[in-house]
């Protein structure tokens, strides 16, 4: 509702170039978080998708009462349809029965590898499939995690060439994996991720540990939930409007 009725506002901001933080003392900071590096067509695409709700019949969210229990009952106050929380639409059912043990010839190769590492010794890495961090941030992670001496999974898509090219022998680079498949195996002990819901969802029901590093629009606010609210990461990333690099140095120290 606030978003809506801010609608102009926050458009008008981006075409005057003035930062949305210093002019909307009437936003929350967690929605100044959101918008703050977004370009001025996500906020216009956000803002529609989120004017839709006024019109529906009610609204189902992949999501967990015990964990958001203060958004859900402002929204329930806010809007005069039915909302649920139906929990996190994973598909868990899949895990059963597919294990290396019992399909070793259908098993893919990063699951074998991670076969071969004993328990907790794994940091999975993923950043998402639609945005990713620069080259250079890219480089920085990569030069982080191997002087940090953690061995780890990461998967890059775009970048798997750029990284496989400097090559480290405590990592394994792929481009894609079942990553809820990756985050429930024994080996795995920590996942690096951009903070998106689906996979903040995925390491909760793996009951693996985050290192957040938000990239852009909710993924900020998602951090600070997990750092701050829930308390089962750290993070990895400031928000930073600069565009500062996360160095090699800092990475290395908290992996």
């Amino acid at each position: 509702m606030v978003l809506t009725e801010n609608r102009l506002f926050l458009i008008d901001t981006l075409d005057n170039g003035s930062e949305l933080a210093e002019q909307s003392s009437g936003i929350s900071p967690d929605i100044r978080m959101i918008f703050e590096g977004s370009t001025r067509q996500v906020i216009q695409l956000t803002l529609e998708c989120i004017s839709w709700v006024q019109k529906a019949k009610y609204v189902l969210f992949t999501s967990v009462y015990e964990l958001e229990g203060h958004a859900i009952d402002t929204l329930k106050a806010r809007f005069n349809i039915p909302i649920y929380t139906i929990g996190p639409a994973i598909p868990y059912f899949e895990l059963h029965g597919n294990s290396s043990e019992t399909m070793v010839q259908n098993v893919p190769s990063y699951l074998q590898w991670l076969d071969t590492h004993p328990p907790c010794s794994v940091l999975y890495v993923s950043l998402g499939s639609f945005l990713s961090v620069s080259n250079d941030q890219m480089d920085e992670i990569a030069a982080g995690l191997q002087d940090s001496g953690v061995l780890y999974l990461w998967v890059a898509r775009g970048g798997t060439s750029r990284l496989t090219e400097k090559g480290s022998e405590m990592g394994l680079v792929v481009p894609c994996c079942d990553q809820l498949k990756v985050l429930c195996h024994s080996s795995i002990g920590g996942f690096l991720t951009h903070c998106g819901w689906n996979s903040i969802l995925e390491a909760i029901y793996a009951g693996i540990p985050m290192l957040t590093f938000p990239i852009l629009f909710d993924q900020a606010p998602n951090s600070k939930q997990i750092v701050d609210d829930w308390k089962i990461g750290w993070r990895l990333k400031e928000q930073q409007k600069d565009g500062r690099l996360v160095t090699r140095a800092s990475i290395a120290e908290l992996v």
